[in-house]
């Protein structure tokens, strides 16, 4: 019964505020040849539909529901629109659900649309989201390397820009060793100056926290300087952004470096007092030196004791 009510109005339901609600439910709990027949009545609107706020809901419930050969007819609209979906604040959200509940080789042609695009759609608000959707979902080989050289070739801007820096950190956190090697290679050399900045601070707390041992030591060795006299450590405790990258430092780093930085830390105490993030690092570092102290006063009650 309800559904023959329904049926007669459903266009119309799907793009209000309440109705897309309902027609989301019937597209999840409906019989299977409802669901069917409704999805009929999205053909010849997926584009329109997905451009609109409550409308848009309805078509990725759709995607994430109906029968494959539907979901391949209903994006077959969206073909020649891609680009005008994914810079759309409605959009987006259709495309990245299309990335993550159809086939790679039945959305080839949106994939593909990104290809020479990767860094554009990378610093955008709404594309961002999508290349990460993209390095998630696409095993493609041809795909993930095309994407992977894009993203490779541009990583220090990427690091430093709003929102390619979200893309840059998912490859740290998901991608491959090498690909995550590369990146901090191409960031190595820049590391202290990029922890000074709000968005690629993020990026080298990351590199920090999922580089090898031996990256990390670089980084290290890049922030304690060749001299005391060239000593960026100092500069970085002193900023609103670099105080964090030195306390994931200490946080990720071995028994072996963190004792070395925290020495060199400890002649700075005082004077950083005065500043408002060298505060924090203060408080970590007290902390980190007192525990640093009972390790040793435990190991040298060992070394008596035997």
């Amino acid at each position: 019964m309800v559904y023959q009510e329904i049926m007669v109005h459903a266009l119309n339901l799907m793009t209000d505020v309440f109705g897309n609600y309902v027609i989301q439910k019937f597209f999840e709990h409906g019989l299977a040849s409802q669901r069917r027949e409704l999805t009929g009545k999205l053909f010849g609107h997926v584009l329109s539909l997905s451009l609109q706020m409550y409308g848009c809901r309805v078509i990725q419930k759709a995607i994430e529901v109906v029968d494959l050969d539907q979901k391949i007819n209903m994006v077959q609209e969206l073909d020649g629109h891609i680009m005008r979906c994914v810079r759309d604040q409605n959009g987006n959200h259709v495309i990245q659900k299309c990335i993550e509940c159809i086939p790679e080789d039945a959305i080839d042609f949106i994939v593909s649309t990104f290809f020479d695009q990767v860094v554009t759609l990378s610093t955008h608000p709404y594309g961002c989201r999508v290349i990460q959707r993209v390095l998630e979902h696409c095993k493609d080989q041809n795909t993930q390397s095309k994407v992977m050289d894009e993203i490779l070739g541009s990583v220090s801007m990427l690091a430093q820009d709003q929102y390619g820096n979200y893309v840059v950190q998912h490859v740290l956190e998901h991608g491959k060793p090498h690909e995550r090697s590369a990146i901090i290679k191409e960031l190595t050399g820049n590391i202290v100056e990029m922890s000074q900045q709000k968005f690629a601070s993020n990026v080298v707390e990351k590199c920090l926290a999922f580089g090898s041992a031996a990256e990390r030591q670089l980084m290290v060795d890049e922030m304690l300087g060749t001299t005391d006299e060239n000593e960026p450590l100092q500069a970085m405790m002193k900023d609103q952004f670099g105080n964090y990258v030195v306390q994931k430092v200490l946080e990720t780093c071995d028994d072996r470096q963190r004792e070395l930085i925290l020495s060199r830390i400890k002649v700075h105490l005082t004077a950083l007092k005065k500043y408002t993030y060298g505060k924090h690092i203060v408080a970590r570092v007290e902390k980190l030196v007192a525990a640093g102290e009972r390790r040793m006063a435990a190991q040298s009650l060992n070394t008596v004791g035997s």
